[in-house]
């Protein structure tokens, strides 16, 4: 078997991991891929090489220029996240094929750098005043980093139609459904429709 990748991306709050964490249950052949960042972990949940690979600005500086990276971002000043490729032949290795929940940039330099080999899904919101009211509800930001990244938001949407598929998630049943057919019909082409 030929491992692929599924790259899920998204404007924040629009419920990609949610549909990522649902794949990754109802789809054994799929394994997440855990990014790489330098942000300290959060409390004592997060856990190194499950979450994420938590490493230094220096060493991911050093991953950088021996390009260990599929794709990276220096997301805020000193702060980077990224997908290593031993992250993706580990999981090749394992007989599974990679899923990921990264950002829209990624994701499109994921999708080139894999070619064929890749599915690119962009889940959008169905309205920017709906994402908001999703950010609001999940309690977790402050209103001007919900502003900041609302702002963002509009510029992501930008790039939908440079992924394959795009799934709005209004109804979240309704997003896991066509997610499931998605990747069903990524990963197992040859498989009869039942």
């Amino acid at each position: 078997m030929q491992g692929k990748i599924i790259i899920f991306s998204a404007p924040s709050g629009a419920g990609k991991t949610t549909i990522v964490r649902h794949l990754v249950n109802v789809l054994p052949e799929l394994s997440f891929s855990i990014s790489a960042c330098t942000r300290d972990r959060r409390g004592r949940s997060e856990v190194n090489g499950k979450d994420y690979y938590f490493i230094t600005p220096d060493e991911f500086r050093e991953k950088i220029v021996h390009e260990e990276f599929v794709e990276w971002e220096e997301v805020y000043e000193g702060a980077f996240y990224g997908t290593l490729k031993s992250e993706i032949e580990r999981i090749w290795s394992e007989g599974k094929h990679a899923i990921l929940d990264v950002d829209v940039k990624g994701g499109l330099s994921v999708k080139h750098f894999y070619g064929d080999r890749a599915l690119a899904v962009f889940v959008k919101p169905p309205s920017i005043e709906e994402l908001s009211k999703r950010l609001v509800a999940r309690n977790t930001d402050s209103a001007s980093s919900i502003s900041s990244r609302i702002f963002k938001a509009k510029f992501e949407l930008s790039f939908e139609d440079q992924f394959d598929e795009v799934i709005v998630n209004e109804n979240l049943e309704e997003a896991f459904v066509k997610a499931e057919k998605l990747v069903r019909d990524f990963i197992r082409p040859d498989e009869p429709i039942v």
